[in-house]
């Protein structure tokens, strides 16, 4: 008090720096403290925001910049939910989806009509509106999940497919009770409401794809690239608005129609993840705390009836529903906390249903009260209902995670000395760093942090000050492009006779396994190059190579066609690039389209069963008949030819006319050229198999590598 009479501070805090400043240090210091506790941070944020809020010790005001950052915070936690999800898994489960939407809608629309009208004795529209509150949730906890690196666990790929669903019949039959008792419910309001939703549906799923790639295509800008992004989600948001639903349907959305462009290790997903996580949506937690007012338990008994009802109802049914899917799908119990964890918690669309009951006056008493749709004992009983949940979902949620992530750490975990992935990365085109840095970060193991390495090579008889100052000048770019997606890269710079020879030794010296060199988008693919890297590199190193030259950016490549030839499977460094090929998959959403014989594609097959990617394939033997692909390559394709050094099973003669073949029909599209690694390759796979030295890597690389390994065991 007597600082405050010294600077003449009065409450609430009107001050915008001071206000500011306030938030960021409780931003910082609650999940500090809690995390000691071993709190979710996420509760030290809600709590925060009670206390400084105008219940608490109104320190500050609820007011439009709060909602504002709020709402920006609640439709962030949304589009990373549609951002992070993986589409191959969420089409594969769309179905447990559906179903696990439909509990967790139903039981709760059941046991909260029942309790509105038998115990709490409200009327019919006001139970069914009650009901629709406990229906809806919001993936508070989501923020949690995602740090600990298990949002695509299936739990959680089928919880969000289910909140879609449940939240948007829960706000449906909010339009309806709100429009019942204002008398707007006729054939024409549904009619009305199917047409706009199906139009927005139709925007944001095919025109908002279609944006996105031509905007990355075109600016690379990595601020203009965020704020782009960012004007995306609050347009499907709007949209979703305008056509009578919810904003946060429309932010989800945008994720998902986004997804494909952003890929999960990109610059641009980081920064995303982290100004949301670091800024917006720990505001809309504040603003949720705000909300809270513990003085209402001692109010009158009807209001704490009320609450303890709301908060029981809500807990028991979403619980329900998620039991009901643990047993219907099979799943472990970790993975049943996961689903409770994510949809039990209370909060936007729970908030928005009581406001506009709060709102709807059905008449006034004789004294001339308002009789409300939703009376003061609900709102006051939601509020409490918001924080209860919320904390309940963040513990749960969080034991869950932890868990499944310990349990997937284990599993990976291999006796024996570990074989570390290393990843070289040539560079001497400042103009084509970006994108081999992009891709080398695509294909590698996300646990890989250390292992990328980028090297410029200066020529002995050419070191003078400028060669040597633009060589730093690129690798300085290198590593500031990984270091924006959280992986430190190596730079080294290297004086030596020619590049051959500055590779091949690096190779050697640092342990590389997998190396990827870069071919500028404006030059041809020269015989005479193809014929000295063939024999200077190719030959001698012992690696996984992958030639790139990229025509536009990963990002924004739509599929990926790989071309395998015969006895592919034979070779031992078959699962090392199958291996990169699922992870750019992974990591980017794009389609694979495999091209192979029909015994390397039930291989392949095999993989995709236990590690589903969305992947076509076909049977293609004849590489006579090369060229027949080129009808199938499209715009916005990816070119994965697999290619084989000589006198080894799966090379084949018409690989020689490969870069007759790119320059002529190939110009305009992406391509990988990949080289795999064949040292010690027999005819006789099974001999090699003899050898535990051999399937070491396989098992420790990545859980790919575990399948194949497992898959060449069985045969």
């Amino acid at each position: 008090m007597i600082l405050m009479n010294i600077f003449d501070i009065k409450l609430p805090l009107e001050n915008p720096v001071l206000l500011f400043s306030l938030i960021l240090f409780i931003i910082l210091f609650a999940p500090i403290i809690l995390n000691k506790l071993k709190i979710p941070h996420l509760i030290g944020l809600i709590v925060a925001g009670a206390v400084i809020g105008p219940n608490g010790l109104n320190l500050m005001l609820r007011n439009s910049s709060i909602i504002l950052f709020g709402t920006v915070g609640l439709l962030y936690i949304m589009f990373l939910a549609g951002l992070e999800i993986d589409l191959a898994d969420f089409k594969k489960n769309s179905k447990k989806s559906l179903i696990f939407g439909l509990y967790t809608f139903i039981i709760p629309m059941i046991l909260g009509t029942i309790t509105g009208i038998y115990f709490l004795e409200f009327s019919i529209p006001t139970s069914v509106l009650l009901a629709s509150m406990f229906a809806s949730h919001t993936l508070i906890a989501y923020p949690i999940i995602s740090k600990l690196g298990v949002t695509r666990n299936r739990a959680v790929n089928i919880t969000v497919g289910g909140t879609m669903i449940t939240d948007t019949l829960a706000l449906l039959v909010l339009a309806a009770i709100a429009g019942m008792s204002t008398g707007e419910v006729n054939n024409g309001f549904w009619m009305k409401l199917g047409i706009s939703v199906i139009v927005f549906g139709l925007i944001v799923m095919l025109v908002f794809p279609i944006i996105g790639r031509w905007f990355f295509k075109r600016f690379d800008d990595r601020i203009s690239q965020y704020i782009f992004v960012l004007g995306m989600v609050f347009l499907g948001a709007f949209l979703a608005e305008a056509a009578g639903i919810e904003a946060i349907i429309g932010a989800f959305l945008s994720g998902l129609a986004l997804n494909r462009l952003i890929p999960h290790t990109s610059p641009l997903m980081n920064r995303i993840e982290f100004v949301g996580n670091a800024l917006f949506i720990p505001f809309f937690l504040i603003g949720v705390g705000m909300l809270v007012d513990f003085r209402v338990f001692f109010k009158d008994l009807e209001t704490i009836k009320v609450a303890l009802t709301m908060v029981v109802v809500a807990t028991t049914a979403k619980f329900l529903a998620a039991w009901l899917a643990q047993k219907t799908f099979k799943f472990s119990v970790d993975e049943r906390r996961l689903i409770f964890g994510l949809s039990n918690a209370q909060a936007a669309a729970t908030l928005a249903a009581v406001l506009v009951g709060y709102n709807i006056i059905l008449g006034h008493t004789d004294t001339g009260e308002p009789i409300r749709l939703l009376n003061e004992s609900v709102l006051n009983g939601t509020i409490i209902m918001i924080l209860v949940t919320c904390t309940i979902a963040s513990f749960v949620a969080q034991k869950g995670a932890q868990n499944i992530a310990l349990s997937e750490t284990s599993d990976n975990d291999v006796s024996g000395n570990e074989i570390q992935e290393r990843i070289l990365i040539p560079i001497n085109n400042i103009d084509t760093t970006d994108e081999l840095i992009n891709l080398s970060i695509t294909i590698k193991s996300k646990k890989n942090k250390e292992g990328l390495f980028a090297l410029s090579i200066i020529d002995n008889s050419n070191s003078d000050s400028a060669e040597i100052k633009r060589a730093n000048k690129i690798l300085e770019k290198a590593v500031i492009t990984a270091s924006a997606t959280d992986n430190h890269l190596h730079r080294l710079l290297r004086y030596d006779l020619n590049i051959i020879n500055g590779i091949t030794s690096v190779v050697k010296e640092q342990k590389i396994t997998d190396l990827i060199m870069g071919l500028h988008q404006k030059k041809e693919v020269l015989e005479s190059f193809f014929g000295s890297l063939v024999e200077g590199i190719i030959t001698k190193c012992d690696t996984t190579t992958l030639i790139y030259k990229p025509s536009q950016p990963l990002a924004t490549i739509k599929r990926h066609l790989i071309i395998v030839p015969e006895r592919a499977e034979k070779e031992i460094g078959f699962p090392f690039w199958l291996i990169k090929v699922w992870n750019i998959a992974r990591n980017t959403g794009a389609k694979l389209v495999f091209y192979a014989p029909e015994k390397t594609l039930n291989y392949i097959k095999d993989i995709n069963a236990k590690h589903p990617v969305e992947a076509d394939f076909f049977l293609f033997s004849d590489w006579n008949d090369f060229l027949i692909i080129s009808r199938d390559v499209k715009k916005n394709d990816n070119l994965i030819v697999v290619l084989s050094r000589k006198d080894h099973p799966s090379y084949n003669g018409n690989m020689a006319k490969i870069p007759d073949y790119l320059n002529k029909y190939f110009q305009t599209n992406n391509f990988i050229l990949i080289y795999p690694m064949q040292t010690g390759v027999t005819e006789n796979l099974n001999a090699d198999l003899k050898n535990p030295s051999i399937l070491e890597p396989l098992e420790k690389l990545d859980d790919i590598g575990k399948t194949i390994a497992n898959l060449f065991k069985r045969k």
